[in-house]
Order: C-alpha cells, then structure tokens, then sequence
C-alpha cells in the first residue's frame, strides 16, 4: 500500500503543477460553467483517450496521459462548483482555489485508501482499456443524474461518481508514469 500511496502523491504532484499553472494562465473562468458542463468536458477528455485506444492513432500530438491529467483537473473543479455553485466572476482568490483542490484531491485519496483495502488493490491487474470504460460509465451515471436534477433512490450522488473518476484517472496514470519502469 505505501508503494501506491508513493504514486498517488506523484501524481497528484503532476496534475496540482498543471492545475496552479493554467490558474496562473487563464484565472478561474472555469467558475462559469454549470457542473453538467464540467461534466461533458470530462466526457470529452474519455472519450477522445477511449478513441485513441480502439485506434491505435492520434492525429492531435497529446496522449492519453495529458487527458486523464484533465480528466482529474475537471473532476476537481466539478466538485468545487457543487459546493460553491457557478460564478460569474472571480469570486475565489488563487490560495483558496489552491486549497479547495487539495482538499477534494485529498478526498479522493482517502476514498482510494479505503476502497483498495477492500478491494486488495484490484485495479493494478485491469488494463488501462478498461479503466477508460469505467470512467466512461461514470460519467454516464453522472449525466443520468443531473438529468434526474440531482435525484438519486438508492445510488451514490454526483460527487461520488466524480470522486471515483478521479481515483480511476489516477490509476491510470499510475499505470502510465510507472508499469513500464
């Protein structure tokens, strides 16, 4: 466990560099976008990475690995739109931003914890392939829900399902930054 907790933190490291610099770059405009936005933008990211796969190409020079960062990043905003709502203007200072993004990407981490205790750590056995289909029906799940107006009868909410797009990323990621090490 502490050999995943070692990649988790590396990773996190990866997409909070990119986060703060693109912060630096374009502020916070994404404080716009309704979540069912944030939403179809993941999608995106899944979709184009599950593309790739099935291809074997790309005609765009960025790889998987910059869209499951993305795929994180827009997880993290999500979240934070959820429980501040959308913002017309910059109504958030680029620390507390900051801190807002390692509590949720800390919220993730100790959902993973729990869940790779049960699970002994199952998805170092699937393949990235598959890992891209679970995100892809997260966010089928999530769409589904927001199409409910949030409403669910006996699943998980919509942060859940944005929690766990996030571990499952990361998985991915780890996958990619170290399985061929």
């Amino acid at each position: 466990m502490e050999k995943t907790i070692q990649q988790y933190n590396h990773v996190i490291s990866i997409c909070q560099d990119i986060f703060t610099k693109k912060m630096k770059d374009y502020g916070i405009a994404w404080r716009i976008l309704r979540p069912s936005s944030m939403t179809d933008q993941i999608f995106i990211k899944a979709q184009r990475i599950r593309s790739i796969e099935m291809k074997g190409t790309m005609k765009v020079d960025e790889g998987s690995r910059s869209e499951y960062i993305g795929i994180i990043n827009y997880c993290i905003m999500a979240l934070i739109q959820l429980e501040k709502g959308i913002s017309e203007g910059d109504d958030l200072e680029p620390q507390e931003t900051l801190d807002l993004y390692i509590e949720y990407f800390t919220k993730a981490k100790d959902l993973m914890l729990n869940k790779n205790h049960d699970y002994d750590e199952a998805w170092r056995s699937m393949r990235i392939s598959s890992i891209t289909d679970l995100i892809l029906m997260k966010i089928k799940r999530t769409k589904q829900i927001e199409d409910n107006a949030g409403q669910t009868i006996i699943s998980e909410g919509i942060d859940a399902n944005y929690l766990d797009m996030i571990n499952y990323a990361v998985f991915a990621l780890i996958k990619l930054e170290f399985d061929n090490n």
